[in-house]
């Protein structure tokens, strides 16, 4: 080949990948279009590579998605903003594509070019491809064409823009469901750029004519646009035209509306503002927590406490406390899973009174739930209910509670709790746990479950680092120290863990004089997996203890170990002599 037929070479190398069988092949030269294109230099890429891609008609969804992916940020290869309208025809083809994640693509890619671009190339290019797709026959057309409108609006001029939100409300009219859908979806990011006055004409109108939509997957994407256009309107406004179709959207005969409106309604307060909420929402709200479909129900238990702060104490107590005592014993254990997640939310609204007389009974028939979500998601957040009643209350109502969870018979519940309990530690501090909880954390080191025993000697690394290494040395060393001797040797495994755990955060003293004769000991313990621990344990101490520690006692240890009769003894304490021969050669 030439030296004048080398420019040639890139572009022929993609025609031949493009046309290949091999689905691979085609993917890898969609994404190098950006390297072929700096070989082809900007005005061959405008030239010959965009109109080989516009013709391209591969039939295969991810080279498609690829290519609409790339095209997006290509307007440095063509020669900068001035050339980007080159890049529309081939996602315009892209847009009417059958698969949906290859339209949003190109869909996506049209509007960071379209942003980009200057308004008299929108108005000469970008207009006319969003009135084509518009007016496409096919439907895909029609459902990418919504989402460029909001690109398209704003550089118009008066009598394009009168055009462009006529067009928009014909796709509301859509016979296909799929474009009023979409037009539903982007309703709110095209009102975003229009101008107020018509605003409230023709955009509200558009927007009734969705929320009367026979289909309800285009009813419930209104909902959404309902909190997109209330923070556009002025509040009046918002309680004139959109309070209504909340309301009745509340009882709407479909539950996913219902749960769109349960979803959306915080947000839908927020613009609304407080008193139409207190006299209008509130009952919506109410009805939603009392909805006979579950799933709805789930949503707004998920809401209660954003729903009670907008309220006050008085109102929420009213009117949102005796549904929460429904929920709280509701059919579904995930409408009670989503109550608990949020309930202690409320004890700060509620006040210290009502949260003793009203919401620690809730608290307390969840904290004994059949199913282990609802419990965890009560304990995660007792810090929020400390700060308002205080650690005395809280101890003596929920603690019995924790501790009968702390010995239940699934293990799993028992793991969680143990997770929890540093989490309980530094919300209800030191002198608490020393009294109520360190015995269970010693217990658990003797669990019959694997998985408890090495999460309960994680737990007390956590809880040294948390009360720090003086309060460890006073209340965790000793009790572990002396489990080391348990005839069982699984249980003398765990203590040996427990110290490669505590060593690093107790520091270098406490390591030497406490823990490392324990570990010396064991070495001379009869079982091998006994052994071959103390090995690891070993390497991991050389780090924090000093040098001549490491000379005196853990170099000795390890060389007895490495000859043991046992092969795995043997492997892990030439493994921790190697480490220690390297460590002291790059120190």
């Amino acid at each position: 080949m030439s030296m004048g037929d080398e420019p040639l070479y890139p572009i022929a190398v993609l025609i031949d990948e493009l046309k290949n069988d091999d689905i691979q092949l085609r993917l890898n030269s969609i994404r190098r279009l950006s390297t072929i294109a700096r070989a082809l230099g900007e005005e061959r890429t405008r030239k010959e590579l965009i109109p080989f891609l516009s013709e391209n008609n591969d039939d295969d969804d991810e080279v498609l998605l690829a290519m609409a992916e790339e095209l997006g940020v290509f307007i440095p290869y063509v020669g900068g903003v001035d050339h980007a309208n080159v890049l529309l025809p081939p996602l315009e083809t892209l847009c009417t594509v059958e698969e949906t994640c290859v339209r949003e693509k190109a869909v996506e890619s049209l509007c960071r070019i379209g942003s980009q671009m200057k308004d008299t190339n929108l108005v000469e290019f970008f207009v006319p491809l969003v009135k084509r797709l518009a007016a496409g026959e096919w439907f895909t057309a029609r459902v990418s064409a919504c989402g460029l409108f909001h690109i398209a609006y704003p550089s118009a001029p008066e009598a394009l823009k009168a055009e462009l939100r006529s067009v928009y409300s014909q796709l509301c009219q859509d016979d296909m469901p799929m474009v009023r859908r979409s037009a539903a979806t982007n309703l709110g990011k095209f009102a975003a750029t229009m101008e107020p006055s018509h605003l409230k004409t023709e955009i509200m109108q558009i927007f009734e004519d969705l929320t009367q939509d026979d289909q309800d997957s285009v009813r419930l994407l209104a909902v959404e646009g309902c909190a997109a256009l209330g923070k556009l309107l002025e509040p009046q406004d918002c309680v004139a035209h959109i309070l209504p179709v909340i309301v009745n959207f509340s009882q709407d005969k479909s539950w996913r509306v219902r749960y769109m409106v349960a979803n959306q309604l915080y947000e839908l307060c927020e613009a609304v503002g407080p008193e139409p909420t207190k006299s209008e929402l509130v009952p919506a709200y109410v009805r939603l927590l009392r909805d006979n479909e579950a799933e709805v129900r789930i949503a707004a238990a998920g809401k209660v406490t954003k729903f009670s702060r907008i309220l006050n104490a008085e109102l929420a107590i009213q009117h949102i406390l005796p549904c929460v005592k429904e929920l709280s014993s509701d059919s579904s254990q995930h409408v009670r899973s989503a109550l608990a997640s949020v309930i202690m939310g409320m004890a700060p609204v509620l006040g210290k009174e009502a949260t003793i007389e009203q919401l620690l009974p809730i608290f307390l028939s969840l904290l004994k739930d059949e199913f282990p979500d609802v419990r965890l998601n009560i304990i995660s957040k007792l810090d929020q209910v400390n700060q308002v009643i205080g650690i005395d209350l809280l101890s003596q109502s929920l603690l019995p509670a924790i501790v009968e969870l702390a010995e239940d018979r699934h293990w799993r519940v028992r793991l969680a709790i143990i997770e929890y309990i540093p989490l309980l530690g530094s919300q209800l501090g030191v002198g608490f746990f020393d009294d109520k909880l360190g015995a269970l954390c010693m217990k658990w080191l003797q669990d019959k479950v694997y998985s408890i025993r090495d999460a309960a000697a994680n737990n007390l690394k956590r809880l040294a680092e948390e009360f720090g290494p003086e309060w460890a040395m006073q209340h965790i060393v000793p009790q572990v120290l002396e489990m080391v001797n348990n005839p069982h040797y699984l249980y003398r495994m765990t203590v040996i863990r427990a110290i490669s755990l505590l060593a690093p955060v107790m520091g270098s003293e406490i390591t030497c004089s406490k823990l490392l004769p324990v570990v010396v000991t064991a070495s001379k313990d009869r079982v091998p997996n006994i052994k071959f621990n103390v090995a690891k344990v070993l390497q991991s101490l050389i780090p924090i203890v000093d040098h001549s520690v490491v000379e005196s006692t853990i170099k000795p240890c390890l060389v007895d170990l490495s000859e043991d009769p046992d092969v795995d003894v043997r492997y892990f304490a030439n493994q921790a002599i190697q480490a220690l021969n390297h460590d002291m050669m790059s120190s």
